[in-house]
């Protein structure tokens, strides 16, 4: 029975460490939406602040799961993704967190900005499946093509 090691992308340990923070961080942030800011917040702001707890959240766990997608994906392409979720997280959730809390409205310009960001990265995701996909299948040609007679999987 042949066994199939698996790999994980290389994805900057300080990508990795930021993910988990920032899922931390929106659990904290939305327990302190829910109860702290209910009674401050207006229902416009409070709904606000949950948006960017919620992206946060959403981009947190995709910066933790980058790795499981070695398969398909190289590490540059992850660490690209990887630097545009983590810079559309301060830009999109950090500029709704700021926006839902003081009201100034020269925050609400920000989110967008991070919202390409988050766009962009998904792109990125894509084309780095395209592309590992395609690296893949030469990896499995040229593997079929060079194999050696008699050397048997055990």
């Amino acid at each position: 029975m042949k066994t199939e090691k698996l790999r994980f992308a290389t994805v900057a340990k300080p990508y990795l460490i930021v993910g988990a923070l920032l899922a931390g961080l929106s659990v904290v942030l939305g327990a302190f939406g829910a109860h702290g800011l209910k009674s401050v917040l207006t229902a416009q702001q409070l709904n606000t602040f949950e948006i960017g707890v919620r992206y946060q959240m959403y981009h947190a766990l995709a910066l933790l799961l980058l790795p499981a997608l070695s398969g398909v994906v190289s590490s540059t392409w992850a660490n690209r993704v990887a630097f545009c979720f983590v810079t559309g997280t301060v830009l999109f959730s950090g500029s709704l967190y700021a926006l839902g809390i003081s009201g100034i409205k020269w925050f609400g310009p920000i989110t967008p900005l991070g919202g390409m960001f988050f766009i962009i990265g998904w792109v990125l995701l894509v084309i780095g499946l395209i592309k590992g996909h395609d690296l893949n299948k030469q990896q499995e040609e040229q593997s079929t093509t060079h194999h050696t007679p008699g050397a048997g999987n055990v």
